[in-house]
């Protein structure tokens, strides 16, 4: 439809797979889901479910009569409700105990949580399909030399693929916390209005522990190792705060990716991938713009300021509940998602098509190399009986005088200074950039066999990924 507002994160941006996990179906589905646990429990604790009634739930578990429900949600204006009422008219020897002794935040908060956690597991194999690609990489030019900078100024060189290192390395602090987060994710659980179990403690006839096993049953039911201990209505809104800091993690990661890609296509050393017939500029023919790097830097900003929503829902819920998460949750989780999925695909295809310019970084290297090897060629002239502050204010007063002609010929100046005690031909002997690399060639090689394979280790059955970019 053109004449409607669509989020570009669902029409543009992320995949079929993640849109599909934020979609209405996968909700309603869930619901049914839960349900059907909660119907489950209840028969297997005692109360008068019967196990015919819970083989009709399960029948009618994905065919969804939505027009049902949502002519229903029209008259009742409760969007539960109405498909209790729906899954009601499929059931009808059911209908009087779907939902029994449960309030609307048993289906919409367990179902949140593991929508959050089923996402969590899609953005934890584009991860590590991110990670494999970057190791090819790394791996690749772990011994090309290239400049490495501070405050973007030459620096002391390291190698282009050790430098792939970084990346990676933040990449792996961000497995780690979504492994984390989606081990300890926990449900709601079935907790009533304010979180007291009072309508299943009356269904249960004052049997405390029975409304203890029927959290534990619907969590087990459910896939998952536990439920919260205690809640208000709802579960903590800390857990969406604590999911989107993971999400604003990989952000990060990413948007350090970005700017690193765009300053280096700048220097024409690294470019992303450019599709034979992408357009760079409407007026600039020659132009290959970093397009792909800019829009992870752009989705990464959202993501990283789309962390407070949470935040300040958390810290403003009153007592046991309000509903001023409602409206916000609906955007700030789903939408967080959507753009870390994006940013993502990104990410795995600038990986994938990484082009280097292998020739412009060692010309870039070379042009500064002399300055680097300054401090050696003091520390020589020093050991054959120079004074080391005289020589440093030699080299300083040379090397401004390079920098301001704009032709690098230090060595020479430092050759025909007898202060140096050393030949044109004998500092031309020490210029091979891979001396001055120090370990990034072997730290890249045991970064990748001894922190990265292990970590990487448990994904070994799932394929790595390949992302195509939409426009």
């Amino acid at each position: 439809m053109r004449d409607t507002y669509e989020s570009p994160l669902s029409s543009r941006y992320a995949d079929k797979e993640m849109k599909y996990i934020f979609s209405p179906d996968m909700k309603f589905k869930t619901w049914r889901k839960l349900w059907i646990a909660l119907a489950e429990a209840e028969h297997e604790l005692g109360l008068e479910v019967t196990q015919e009634q819970i083989d009709e739930l399960k029948a009618h578990a994905d065919d969804i009569n939505y027009e049902v429900a949502e002519q229903r949600e029209k008259l009742v204006r409760h969007d539960v409700m109405s498909h209790v009422y729906a899954y009601g008219v499929q059931c009808p020897k059911a209908a009087g105990i779907i939902h029994l002794g449960a309030t609307s935040c048993y289906v919409g908060d367990n179902t949140d949580v593991i929508i959050m956690t089923e996402a969590l597991k899609i953005v934890e194999k584009k991860l590590v399909s991110t990670i494999r690609l970057l190791s090819e990489f790394a791996d690749k030019y772990k011994n090309l030399p290239t400049l490495a900078f501070t405050h973007f100024q030459p620096a002391q060189p390291t190698t282009v693929g050790k430098r792939a290192t970084l990346w990676i390395q933040d990449l792996l602090m961000d497995l780690e916390d979504v492994q984390y987060i989606i081990n300890n994710m926990k449900l709601l659980g079935c907790k009533g209005t304010t979180g007291t179990q009072a309508s299943f403690l009356e269904l249960f006839e004052g049997d405390h522990e029975k409304c203890k096993q029927i959290d534990r049953l619907i969590a087990e039911k459910m896939g998952y190792k536990e439920c919260f201990a205690v809640s208000g209505q709802t579960y903590s809104r800390k857990l969406d705060s604590r999911v989107l800091n993971v999400l604003a993690g990989i952000a990060q990661s990413a948007s350090k990716f970005s700017n690193d890609i765009r300053l280096l296509q700048h220097l024409k050393e690294i470019e992303e991938p450019f599709e034979k017939n992408q357009i760079g500029s409407s007026a600039m023919a020659y132009k290959r713009n970093p397009m792909r790097s800019e829009r992870m830097a752009s989705l990464s900003r959202y993501v990283m300021i789309d962390v407070l929503n949470p935040y300040i829902t958390a810290a403003t819920q009153w007592f046991e509940r309000t509903l001023d998460d409602s409206a916000n949750k609906r955007l700030s989780v789903p939408e967080a998602f959507l753009a870390v999925d994006a940013i993502l695909n990104l990410y795995m295809n600038v990986s994938d098509g990484l082009v280097v310019y292998d020739k412009v970084i060692t010309a870039h290297l070379m042009n500064e190399l002399p300055f680097m090897m300054t401090e050696n060629i003091m520390m020589d002239a020093v050991k054959k009986g120079g004074n080391r502050q005289e020589l440093h204010e030699k080299i300083r007063t040379y090397s401004m005088e390079v920098k301001m002609s704009g032709s690098n010929d230090l060595l020479e100046k430092i050759a025909a200074d007898p202060a140096f005690f050393v030949t044109l031909d004998e500092l031309k002997a020490k210029i091979e950039p891979s001396k001055y690399v120090g370990r990034s060639p072997k730290q890249t090689e045991d970064f990748l066999s001894e922190v990265v394979a292990p970590a990487l280790r448990p994904y070994e059955n799932i394929a790595t990924q390949k992302a195509e970019i939409n426009v």
